[in-house]
């Protein structure tokens, strides 16, 4: 099969490109703003790529947006609560330790099943924070039923998804400052 250009960024655009996701998104940043405006902060989790995700939109967010983010990046912390708690349940014990009644959580996971998320999210959402999750691959997967707000992209294919959950999180960030185009220094 030939990978044509024209046909591939159609896709990713008929996937990004959405009314329901438009509004999902400006609901999201007024939970932000909410949020930030009683002092709390994005707690934000993700595996591999999507880590990589997290860790670029915890800047942007902070740096940009003045909305204080956090992500579970930190080697030392990933080793020494995997090594204490288990893998499963690192990240649950990581937004445990960190996070204030008023924080929100934030996980990426292209599959949507990635146990340690999922296991997180649950605890966030059962103690009453706000959980936003981004997920691809199957629209019925575990992390998107726990997520107070789910945007999901319908493909299969981990760049496709890896690439619209970095523009939706980074679109976040513009709405919140209002502009697209601004100073980065």
């Amino acid at each position: 099969m030939v990978l044509l250009l024209k046909d591939y960024y159609r896709e990713i655009t008929d996937l990004m490109v959405d009314a329901k996701v438009f509004d999902q998104l400006e609901l999201i940043k007024q939970k932000i703003i909410r949020m930030n405006d009683v002092g709390g902060k994005l707690l934000l989790a993700g595996n591999g790529g999507s880590a990589g995700i997290v860790a670029h939109a915890a800047v942007d967010f902070t740096k940009q947006a003045g909305v204080t983010a956090l992500t579970f990046n930190e080697p030392g912390l990933i080793t020494a609560f995997s090594n204490d708690f288990g893998y499963e349940l690192w990240v649950e014990k990581a937004f445990e330790y960190y996070s204030k009644p008023e924080d929100i959580l934030i996980c990426v996971s292209v599959s949507g099943e990635s146990k340690n998320l999922v296991n997180a999210a649950s605890k966030a959402s059962a103690k009453g924070h706000y959980v936003v999750s981004f997920t691809g691959k199957n629209r019925d997967n575990s992390l998107g039923k726990i997520a107070d707000t789910n945007l999901f992209v319908n493909s299969k294919s981990y760049n496709i998804v890896e690439g619209i959950h970095m523009i939706w999180l980074t679109s976040i960030v513009d709405m919140i400052i209002g502009q697209s185009v601004y100073e980065v220094s």
